[in-house]
């Protein structure tokens, strides 16, 4: 994964990168709450994906190396959010990417479809995507959303290893499962707080996308139930759903091989429509 540094409209920092075949057709990858790019390396680090795929990818603002301002205005605004989408598209060069959203990164697209619409992009691929705020779609693994918010460092540490933990069916290796914690706790308390403390989305825009969407959804999601996930599927004009079973919040990381292949088949059909 080449890394390289991206400034937004208001000035942050951004880490991006990318792997693959820079001729290839776009993918974009958007990771989720508290995590960062590396959770993508299941797919950078695929020979069938890294040899069809120009892959990119980002650290949200206040994740992995991103600048991680203290002010919470710095994350108030769902326009910022949509610029640093569209900064990272800029710098990278990238034409039509298929956009990837894993979890919070479903309002991270809400937010950059809001600003600017479907014209830059190929298509949508939603990951347990968090589209909507409605409480009967918020499953328990959001309880541990208030002590990782806190001021208390262990109960932050604990809860941080229990949130990591409900993020999946299939528990990845002992290994893996420390190196996501640690990426984790890159991101400040305050920075998750600021995050958290946006206002709630609707989810009103799936309705007007125009371009092809796939919903990947675990059935065993304890992050984004999986009721969501069938209702951004029925929302969205023309789009498929997917559903993982005996799979929670990562689909992407607790089944690889069928994650990466429906992924493939998407981004080249959608591509192709354009």
């Amino acid at each position: 994964m080449r890394r390289s540094e991206v400034t937004s409209a208001d000035g942050l920092k951004l880490a991006a990168y990318e792997a693959g075949n820079g001729a290839g057709l776009e993918i974009l990858f958007i990771h989720g709450f508290s995590q960062c790019a590396e959770c993508w390396e299941p797919q950078f680090y695929d020979p069938q994906l890294s040899s069809r795929f120009r892959l990119a990818a980002f650290d949200l603002r206040g994740h992995g190396a991103s600048d991680k301002p203290p002010a919470p205005d710095r994350y108030a605004e769902d326009r910022l959010f949509a610029d640093d989408v569209k900064a990272v598209m800029d710098a990278l060069e990238l034409d039509h990417p298929v956009l990837v959203g894993w979890s919070y990164a479903g309002r991270i697209i809400e937010d950059y479809l809001e600003a600017y619409g479907t014209a830059r992009i190929a298509g949508i691929n939603y990951v347990c995507a968090r589209t909507n705020n409605q409480p009967e779609f918020v499953g328990s693994g959001n309880d541990h959303l208030s002590a990782m918010t806190g001021e208390d460092r262990a109960a932050d540490l604990a809860a941080t290893r229990a949130f990591v933990r409900a993020c999946f069916a299939r528990q990845p290796g002992p290994e893996v499962l420390e190196r996501i914690i640690d990426y984790n706790m890159l991101v400040p308390a305050s920075v998750r707080a600021a995050h958290l403390s946006r206002p709630p989305s609707d989810g009103a825009i799936l309705r007007t996308i125009d371009v092809p969407v796939l919903v990947t959804q675990g059935d065993q999601d304890l992050l984004v139930t999986k009721g969501l996930g069938e209702l951004t599927a029925a929302l969205v004009p023309g789009a498929r759903l997917s559903m993982f079973e005996g799979v929670g919040h990562a689909p992407f990381v607790e089944d690889v091989e069928r994650f990466n292949r429906e992924l493939a088949e998407f981004a080249a059909a959608a591509h192709n429509r354009r």
